[in-house]
C-alpha cells in the first residue's frame, strides 16, 4: 500500500524531564512536517497510556498526521488512532486486524530479512527494519544488521520497509538509494538542539 508519510517518529519520553516536555517536542516535530508518530511508552499503567494516548490522537489530529500505538490495539481503538505497531512479542499481525475489524493500520519491527518477509506474509502494512546503523537506542537488539540487508529487504518485500537506527540527515540519500520508502527516528529527532527545524531537514530529504 502507499502511505502517506516517508517519516515515522517513534516517542521516548525517557529523553524528557516529564511528559508534558515530550508532548512540547513532539508538536514541534509536527510543525516540522512529521506525518506519523508511534506513541511507545512501554512502561506506562493502562491508565496511564490511555490518558497519554488521548492527548497524542488530540495533538497528531490537530496537525493531520497519522497516530499508532505501540502493541495496544485496545487502547489504539479507544482513542481512534490510525494503526497500532507490533514487536516480537506482540500478538500476530491478524489477531491485530480480526480485534481492529480491519480498522487500523498495522506496522512490524523486523531485525532481519526473514523477519521482515514473515511480517509481509502474515498481512502487515509496512515494516520497520532496524537497526541499520549503530545507535544507543537499539543496542539490546544486537550489532547493527547494515546496510545491505536493509536493501535485501526492500528489495524482496512490496510493502514499504522504513530503516530505523542511527540514521541521521546525512544518511538518508544512502538509505533511500537501497530502497527503503522512509526511515523511523527516535533521538535524531527528539534529541535535536531545534526539532522543527532538523524535522524539516529530515522531511525535505525524504521527499
Amino acid at each position: 500500500m502507499n502511505l502517506d508519510f516517508r517519516l515515522y517518529l517513534i516517542t521516548d519520553r525517557r529523553l524528557f524531564e516529564s511528559s508534558e516536555a515530550m508532548l512540547v517536542a513532539i508538536e514541534k516535530a509536527l510543525q516540522g512536517g512529521a506525518k506519523a508518530v508511534q506513541l511507545r511508552e512501554k512502561d506506562l499503567t493502562t491508565r496511564e497510556l490511555l490518558g497519554l494516548a488521548y492527548r497524542m490522537r488530540a495533538l497528531t489530529a490537530s496537525y493531520g498526521a497519522k497516530l499508532f500505538v505501540n502493541d495496544r490495539v485496545d487502547i489504539a481503538l479507544a482513542v481512534d488512532a490510525d494503526g497500532v505497531h507490533l514487536g516480537g512479542k506482540s500478538i500476530p499481525v491478524h489477531a491485530a486486524r480480526k480485534a481492529s475489524k480491519g480498522r487500523l493500520l498495522v506496522g512490524v519491527s523486523t531485525h532481519s530479512v526473514q523477519e521482515a518477509q514473515q511480517a509481509e506474509a502474515d498481512g502487515a502494512d509496512f515494516i520497520i527494519l532496524g537497526p541499520v546503523y549503530e545507535t544507543p537506542s537499539k543496542m539490546q537488539y544486537g550489532r547493527p544488521i547494515g546496510i545491505h540487508l536493509l536493501t535485501e529487504a526492500a528489495r524482496i518485500c512490496m510493502i514499504p520497509v522504513f530503516a530505523i537506527g542511527g540514521i541521521t540527515t546525512g544518511k538518508i540519500e544512502d538509505v533511500l538509494a537501497q530502497g527503503a520508502s522512509g526511515t523511523a527516528l527516535i533521538s535524531a529527532i527528539l534529541t535535536a538542539e531545534d526539532i522543527q527545524k532538523t524535522t524539516e531537514e529530515f522531511v525535505r530529504k525524504l521527499s
